[in-house]
């Protein structure tokens, strides 16, 4: 499986992106990178500290210079932070060097998925399903003009959504391979 480029999951908080992105690199024999935990490793301090520091813009600043760096490495799998399409200049980063892979999920997942999780920034203050659905709005345009594929990850197990990235990878990569 070494003819697939690499490829870089986007989505909104919640929709599994490290989960799966670590099980679709094991299953390719590939290197992993988390953008937001390769941000919080250099900069020894979790997302939720940077944000209250830092301030979002100071954040996305971070997360724009390492998505150009992480993209630019061969054959890796790379899960994005959820707000990485935010910015134009991260989107081009994206679409050019890599099969961008959106994992669409509903506000109703992500709630289930992140009501425990204390370092999510955006999502400390307010109501978070009112959050959730905002940022929605505003970002699913985004993932979706960014990518070159969505699968949905509803009521689905990871490797179920592993095995469908694969194959549609493989069909992108080589539409004339019937077997993919």
């Amino acid at each position: 499986m070494q003819g697939l480029p690499t490829i870089i999951l986007v989505g909104p908080m919640g929709a599994g992106k490290s989960t799966i992105g670590r099980l679709l690199a094991a299953e390719l024999k590939r290197a992993f990178f988390d953008s937001d935990h390769e941000i919080e490793a250099r900069c020894g301090a979790n997302i939720a500290w940077i944000f209250d520091v830092e301030g979002e813009r100071g954040f996305r600043d971070r997360e724009t210079a390492m998505l150009r760096e992480l993209a630019g490495r061969e054959a890796i799998v790379l899960a994005t932070g959820g707000g990485a399409v935010l910015r134009e200049d991260n989107r081009q980063t994206l679409r050019e060097r890599g099969t961008v892979v959106y994992l669409a999920t509903s506000v109703e997942q992500q709630i289930r998925r992140t009501a425990r999780d204390r370092n999510r920034p955006l999502l400390r203050h307010g109501d978070p399903e009112q959050v959730l659905r905002e940022l929605f709005a505003k970002r699913d345009p985004l993932y979706r003009a960014t990518a070159d594929l969505t699968v949905r990850t509803d009521r689905r197990g990871p490797r179920a959504v592993v095995n469908e990235i694969i194959r549609r990878t493989k069909r992108l990569s080589d539409p004339l391979d019937l077997k993919a």
